[in-house]
């Protein structure tokens, strides 16, 4: 009655029923954020983890903010990044990281002062960096990665 254990610790092979255990990808799609244009899902998770694709300060109606302030830009893109959370029964305290792509470093501390809005004590970790160039102009791209598990 041996068993593998995976990566996670989980086990992913149990002898004595024959069973083999695979984590399922799961792609995410939500109309309250702004659909992929690409080749790519808005999130996907394994039932255990959630991760989404970068999210640029465009509504779910399709109106990009390239010119409005990187406060509004920060603002919307991160509500993007909530409407898919949200979609999964999720708020911000599921996220267990976020990298922020910035166009210019320089807008940190004004994107920083909107960011720290949208959580409470304990934040995620995070990466801001500073990008050649984003998607459509833009001034931030956010991406996240949460939790499912409680």
């Amino acid at each position: 009655m041996g068993r593998q254990v995976g990566s996670r610790g989980l086990p992913t092979r149990i002898y004595n029923l024959g069973v083999t255990l695979t984590p399922m990808k799961r792609t995410i799609s939500t109309t309250d954020a702004p659909q992929a244009v690409g080749a790519y899902s808005q999130a996907t998770t394994d039932g255990s983890t959630l991760y989404t694709a970068g999210q640029i300060p465009l509504t779910p109606d399709g109106e990009l903010l390239d010119e409005a302030s990187i406060a509004d830009q920060t603002e919307q893109a991160l509500d993007n990044v909530l409407a898919i959370l949200d979609s999964e029964g999720l708020d911000s305290s599921a996220i267990l990281k976020t990298t922020v792509f910035l166009a210019d470093i320089d807008d940190f501390e004004a994107m920083n002062e909107v960011y720290r809005t949208y959580f409470d004590a304990e934040p995620p970790a995070r990466s801001a960096v500073q990008a050649g160039a984003l998607p459509k102009g833009v001034d931030i791209e956010i991406e996240a990665v949460a939790t499912l598990e409680p």
